[in-house]
């Protein structure tokens, strides 16, 4: 499903650092290397549809890199 941010994410947590993301490598070859991160917070997410909903929204994040693969995790409204 697509969707945007709305605003900014709050209640950011770290929720894996370094070797505890299992997906490393894959993130390493795809965007290169970096101190690789996975993260989660709380936003408004505009869905495909034009609805506004809270939602729980992970993603992957390394310095000079930025955020990727970002999803959303589950609805909280």
């Amino acid at each position: 499903m697509h969707f945007e941010i709305v605003g900014k994410i709050s209640e950011v947590e770290t929720i894996a650092v370094g070797p505890g993301v299992k997906i490393r490598s894959i993130l390493r070859k795809r965007y290169g290397r970096g101190r690789w991160r996975k993260l989660k917070g709380v936003a408004n997410v505009r869905l495909s549809d034009g609805r506004i909903r809270l939602a729980e929204v992970h993603w992957f994040e390394a310095h000079g890199i930025g955020k990727r693969k970002m999803r959303i995790k589950r609805y909280l409204d």
